[in-house]
């Protein structure tokens, strides 16, 4: 908390709050007086004030920051319950009506989110009908980035289907078909939302909609079906393949095994693009909550160890899911970086030793001099950036071993 290193900052400030220690808390979270462009350290007090208590000073801290987006959706979550919607919708109402006559308005930072901001509060108290009014006006005049899609998401929140199934079925079928098919489901209409999705399979329109299938056979609990309608996807060397989404939503519903049955009779040409990249880690995965974690074992030991990734830390993940949870702990003791030392942190909370997890974690001196290394070596060799050096990082690929990489 020294540092100002907001994370910290919020998890002193929930602490206080907890000991009941109201006005230190307040005191830690208030943004310095000079701090100028701290989204987070104010969307934090504002946070802390309405946990507090102080829904009211939340408020008018947010109404003093800039008019951006960020801000606005924090006025709207932190005021979420209570009872104060109308004084929100006082500040959002001329915000988004000044959007409206003029998108180009100087002075203003992504002013559309006012107007679903403004439809949220709305629909939350239950001013359903001109929430949709709103929305629909908005649609049709294209005013905000995701105006229809968030017009479609409100229809279907409400059960509107005639005009949910005007928008699937015409130029804006992409962004309201998975709406769409949603409200059919929770009106018990599935069987007409899976006619609807083959329909537009079969007349090859372009889009997402042999996932979406895939995804409503699933909650209709009809694996075969759902893994028949995809199978033919499991071999593309390109992005039409859902192999991998497959595999993750079987898993989720805890059907392992069916899961592992996808990976085998794979292409020649698939495995050569694939295996060793992702689908294998996949499979370890997926045999460790199967619980066949042994086998998994057996087979990473059996390769090369400069040929799997995080190969220590993927052995002791599985080691810890056979039940040998000190093995797992001996693992990751030596193993160097953040990655390895969190893991062993969260085995150590899982068993209660709450004093050696947190010695585990490294200072905050060892993990800048542990990024300053992945930024030095990523300019010597030149790798592609995803962000800018200057900001806080995380070479994850595979963010635990028990998570598939897309995840």
């Amino acid at each position: 908390m020294a540092t100002g290193w907001q994370p910290a900052v919020r998890t002193g400030a929930d602490v206080l709050l907890r000991w009941g220690r109201t006005s230190q808390a307040l005191e830690l979270a208030r943004p310095g007086a000079g701090e100028r462009a701290a989204y987070d350290a104010w969307r934090d007090y504002a946070e802390v004030l309405v946990e507090a208590g102080l829904v009211d000073e939340a408020i008018d801290a947010l109404a003093r920051r800039p008019r951006d987006g960020r801000t606005l959706w924090t006025l709207v979550t932190v005021t979420e319950g209570r009872g104060r919607d109308e004084r929100v919708l006082e500040l959002l109402g001329p915000i988004a009506e000044a959007f409206r006559r003029d998108p180009e308005q100087p002075g203003v930072r992504d002013p559309g989110d006012a107007l679903s901001a403004q439809a949220r509060v709305l629909e939350r108290s239950g001013r359903v009908d001109e929430a949709i009014g709103l929305r629909a006006a908005d649609a049709a005049a294209k005013r905000g980035g995701s105006t229809v899609e968030d017009y479609a998401e409100l229809l279907a929140r409400h059960g509107r289907i005639e005009e949910l199934r005007e928008l699937a079925t015409g130029r804006e079928r992409y962004v309201a078909a998975r709406p769409y098919v949603t409200a059919l489901e929770n009106l018990g209409r599935a069987a007409e939302a899976e006619a609807y999705l083959r329909g537009l399979i079969a007349a090859r329109h372009p889009g997402w909609y042999e996932n979406a299938l895939m995804e409503l056979l699933i909650r209709q609990g009809r694996f075969d079906d759902a893994v028949k309608g995809v199978e033919h996807t499991f071999d593309d060397l390109y992005d039409g393949n859902l192999l991998q989404a497959t595999m993750v939503l079987l898993a989720e519903q805890g059907r392992h095994d069916q899961a592992l049955e996808l990976t085998e009779g794979r292409s020649p040409e698939f495995l050569a693009e694939n295996d060793a990249f992702w689908l294998r880690s996949n499979r370890w995965w997926l045999m460790g909550e199967a619980g066949r974690a042994g086998e998994a074992i057996a087979e990473v030991e059996a390769l090369p160890a400069d040929e799997v990734d995080d190969r220590e830390q993927t052995i002791a993940w599985l080691l810890a899911r056979d039940g040998r949870i000190e093995e797992a702990i001996a693992r990751l003791r030596p193993l160097p970086g953040t990655r390895a030392a969190t893991y062993l942190a969260e085995l150590l909370v899982q068993q209660g030793r709450f004093a050696e997890a947190i010695a585990a974690v490294p200072g905050v001196a060892a993990q800048r001099e542990e990024e300053r290394r992945f930024w030095t070596r990523r300019v010597e060799h030149e790798e592609p950036s995803w962000s800018d050096p200057g900001e806080e990082c995380h070479d994850d690929p595979w963010t635990s071993p028990d998570t598939a990489p897309w995840q």
